[in-house]
């Protein structure tokens, strides 16, 4: 398959010194973003998959490149198998004093922090900050006179409330928090699910940009005050208004070289999870309007807009997608399921060879070692090539759509030959379905004999349509493709948006390998 006629699924850059939102239409949920001199540096979570709260680099606003994940491994042993919904949730990331801090909130263990002089190379291994349940989406800041505080919100399912922001004073280091902190502001009349706070100065305020409302219907909030501890007054700068974008917030303020302003946050689309959009910002009286169509300081999306000014050109680009395998390590697009084994896989001659892992009786969804990427654009196809001459008895392959309502197509040897199921099920139940797939005779391969399938490559097709549905193709030959199997609905996981990827498991005495030729998005 040529690589050079494959392009990103999603291009925000118009080429023209504009933009379209979203610019990123992936599941980067609860971002955060900074800058750094001319560069800026954006996390996300990743709850339960690894290696975890990937990070992302852009000179401009609007063209972004995965460049790290903060950590490798998630920190609890817990994690080497799926917790889905758990996990490292909306995370944080500063700049203080020449050394960048990510600090992650585990709803189950506690705040962390890793750290680096380095973005592109290796963080700290995580340190707790504060080791205790319930608490979530801190936030560090360092005051003028270097004193340090960090602001957090709570998770009702882990504490029994949630609406308040809370703030500690902390070490300086981020080693730990000095004593007891104070509630600061109490959302339950006003800002209802008030959370994701990030903590900022300008002009002798104090502010506290945080999201109300909920995730799909809610608005962004930001409190002001002149004494870090409050009281705070509150004001509503951004919301859904005539815009398709429900539930605008969560995320941060940046500034350019140049002096504007700009405000980064995701939009919950259901299926593909929480996609980035990036608005302008100004300020007025000492409060931020983000947006446009503003109306007594609060505003509304903008679906298209110009390009920041930060001093120069770069570059039209975007996340990777598709990948080749043909570098020396697995493409940053790639997260497992869990926390990650060496054992599991290797890069040879061209091509991933996965290796089929012994499993427990596990429907898909919870199975370790599933290789998954999120969904680059709202509609498109994969195709993957898969060679098949070192399965063994009992190995299971193929190509599976990950979400709370999963399905997959597999390859199996059974008695000696290749035969193609369909596997669906949900996360939260013990449903998992398996249907065998008979093709037609114009489908089979001729080099096979009576076999249905070829022994040694056969190639698998899923498409994703308006963000909806999941269907399966497959050929001998890869040019010929052939519909098989049941269309599915997509639907989104538990807070993340629904994956594409692929496996090798055992469910025998076998133990053998399947090699990936590559793995290509298409436009339908």
């Amino acid at each position: 398959m040529d690589q050079t006629v494959y392009h990103k699924m999603w291009i925000a850059d118009q080429g023209d010194g504009t933009y379209i939102n979203p610019i990123l239409y992936t599941d980067y949920s609860d971002p955060d973003v900074i800058r750094v001199g001319e560069d800026y540096f954006m996390i996300a979570s990743s709850f339960c998959n690894a290696p975890s709260v990937p990070l992302l680099h852009s000179k401009d606003l609007v063209n972004w490149k995965m460049i790290n994940y903060v950590m490798q491994t998630l920190p609890f042993a817990r994690y080497d198998r799926p917790v889905h919904g758990c996990g490292a949730w909306a995370p944080s990331i500063r700049f203080h004093d020449g050394v960048y801090y990510v600090f992650v909130p585990f709803p189950d263990e506690g705040i962390m922090m890793c750290q680096t002089t380095d973005p592109w190379g290796e963080w700290s291994e995580p340190a707790f900050v504060k080791q205790v349940t319930g608490w979530i989406d801190p936030c560090p800041f360092w005051d003028e006179d270097g004193k340090a505080y960090m602001v957090t919100a709570f998770a009702r399912s882990r504490i029994g409330f949630n609406s308040y922001l809370y703030l500690s004073p902390m070490e300086p280091d981020c080693s730990g928090v000095l004593g007891d902190g104070q509630f600061v502001f109490d959302g339950h009349d006003t800002q209802p699910i008030i959370e994701g706070p990030k903590l900022y100065k300008r002009n002798g305020y104090y502010y506290i940009f945080a999201p109300a409302g909920g995730v799909e219907t809610g608005w962004q909030t930001v409190l002001r005050s002149e004494n870090i501890y409050g009281p705070y007054e509150e004001k509503i700068v951004l919301r859904q208004g005539n815009s398709p974008v429900n539930g605008p917030h969560q995320g941060a303020w940046v500034d350019t070289p140049t002096g504007e302003n700009w405000f980064i946050h995701f939009q919950d689309v259901g299926n593909a999870g929480r996609i980035i959009h990036l608005q302008p910002m100004r300020w007025e009286n000492d409060w931020p309007v983000i947006g446009g169509n503003d109306a007594d300081g609060c505003g509304e999306p903008v679906m298209h807009y110009r390009k920041p000014d930060v001093g120069g050109s770069y570059p039209i680009d975007a996340p990777e997608d598709s990948d080749f395998f043909d570098g020396e390590k697995l493409g940053l697009q790639w997260q497992w399921n869990a926390n990650p084994k060496p054992s599991w896989y290797e890069l040879k001659d061209g091509c991933l060879v996965l290796h089929a892992e012994e499993t427990c009786p596990l429907q898909l969804c919870d199975v370790p070692n599933l290789l998954l990427q999120k969904w680059p654009a709202p509609e498109f196809r994969i195709t993957t090539c898969l060679h098949l001459e070192e399965m063994q008895e009992g190995d299971v392959a193929g190509l599976i759509s990950q979400c709370l309502h999963y399905t997959a197509l597999t390859v199996a040897k059974e008695n000696g030959r290749i035969r193609l199921w369909q596997r669906t099920g949900n996360w939260e139940k013990e449903d998992e379905t398996r249907v065998a797939i008979e093709l037609p005779e114009t489908a089979k391969d001729s080099t096979s004999g009576d076999e249905s399938l070829p022994s040694s490559k056969i190639y698998l097709r899923m498409q994703v349509k308006d963000a909806k549905e999941i269907s399966f193709a497959v050929s001998a030959d890869g040019s010929a493709f052939y519909p098989v199997g049941e269309t599915e609905a997509a639907t989104p996981g538990r807070w993340v948006g629904a994956k594409a990827g692929l496996f090798a498991i055992k469910e025998g005495d076998g133990g053998g390998t399947v090699a990936v030729e590559y793995f290509v998005f298409e436009a339908i």
